[in-house]
């Protein structure tokens, strides 16, 4: 599907993240029109960079195509996704507009690439890129690299460090999944653990960290990306971070309950949208992943890259300029599966590191 000529539309532009994607796709040259279900808000963002708003909620499909009418992508910025990605991606489908979103939720990445979901994009012409941010381009990238380097993977690891604190959207995502617990992948299928289910220190390069698993969303896309059966996700972690994870083992039904969410979802409103544009600039996101197989044969490497809002904001809109040019893959995609596991590489600030294991390394 030719998208020449076509437009950039960015949904939840009012969002803390969304306005970042907004001010990089100006930066880029890019004229992107803007909307979300605040009116008021999205109206006002539009003036401040001359751009055309068209506000529409998520609950009128005939808004949703006015919004998308005359556009080629989509970047959706408006979480949570578990609510807001099929209203619209059933209009991208519906008006032939490509899909992109920055989402991390497993449930909404395997729900986009499921057969059925992906059979009807593809039927349509569109892309389904979800995890087009953060979560999940730097880390599926390089699980795709390390494929590259070791084709017989069976396990693959990964895990990374650099916080900056948290959105209002992040973090109500966080809120609205804290009784879910864990995941990983075993045997191709998605497994659910306790949180916090493993601990352990890894070298990042400039020091070594403690890290414990969480449900990322490369449980879903690097299997894709991939097809290595077998994947464990860590983060870096304060020990009173790690002693609350697993506390939500016992109390994360409490903690679902409508009036637990209404509290905590309160908090997180009368908070700071979200980093501040100072304490973005002096952050970094480091990665660290490795690969082995059956026969103990092992590779692993390493990636620093822009903090992960920065780094969202780099990656949403350089994926957009890619389909704006054509370079648009009908159905679901991942990144790495888009664009190339070198993709990272191409967004100011990323920098890659093989290092080299012994096959008696312990995992």
């Amino acid at each position: 599907m030719s998208v020449s000529g076509a437009a950039l539309l960015i949904y939840g532009a009012n969002g803390y993240t969304g306005r970042l994607i907004v001010r990089q796709a100006v930066a880029r040259g890019l004229r992107p029109i803007l909307s979300g279900r605040n009116a008021a808000e999205v109206g006002a963002l539009a003036r401040e960079h001359g751009l055309e708003s068209r506000p529409a909620s998520l609950d009128d499909a005939g808004a949703l195509d006015a919004a998308l009418a005359g556009c080629g992508v989509v970047i959706h910025a408006a979480g949570p996704f578990s609510r807001t990605s099929t209203p619209m991606v059933d209009a991208c489908i519906r008006n032939q507009v490509h899909y992109l979103d920055i989402t991390g939720e497993i449930a909404v990445l395997e729900t986009l690439a499921s057969t059925a979901r992906a059979g009807q994009a593809r039927d349509a012409g569109v892309m389904l890129l979800p995890g087009s941010g953060f979560d999940v381009v730097p880390s599926d990238c390089l699980a795709a690299h390390l494929h590259r380097r070791l084709p017989s993977a069976t396990w693959l690891t990964l895990a990374f460090a650099g916080g900056t604190g948290l959105s209002r959207g992040t973090a109500t995502t966080m809120v609205e999944n804290i009784q879910r617990g864990g995941a990983v992948r075993r045997a191709g299928k998605i497994t659910r653990v306790p949180a916090a289910w493993k601990q352990r220190d890894i070298d990042f390069g400039d020091r070594v960290r403690h890290v414990v698993t969480l449900p990322w969303g490369d449980v879903s896309t690097a299997f894709h990306s991939t097809g290595i059966p077998n994947i464990d996700v860590y983060t870096a972690a304060p020990a009173s971070a790690v002693r609350g994870m697993i506390l939500s083992r016992y109390l994360g039904w409490l903690l679902a309950t409508p009036p637990a969410q209404s509290f905590l979802k309160g908090r997180i409103q009368a908070g700071a949208p979200g980093p501040s544009d100072a304490t973005r600039a002096g952050a970094a996101a480091q990665l660290w992943g490795e690969a082995w197989d059956d026969d103990g044969r092992r590779v692993q490497s390493r990636l620093r890259t822009a903090d992960g809002y920065t780094l969202t904001a780099l990656t949403s809109v350089a994926a957009a300029e890619k389909v704006l040019a054509g370079g648009a893959k009908p159905g679901f995609q991942t990144p790495s599966l888009a664009f190339g596991a070198d993709f990272i590489l191409e967004i100011a600030g990323s920098e890659r590191e093989d290092v080299t294991v012994s096959a008696e390394a312990s995992r």
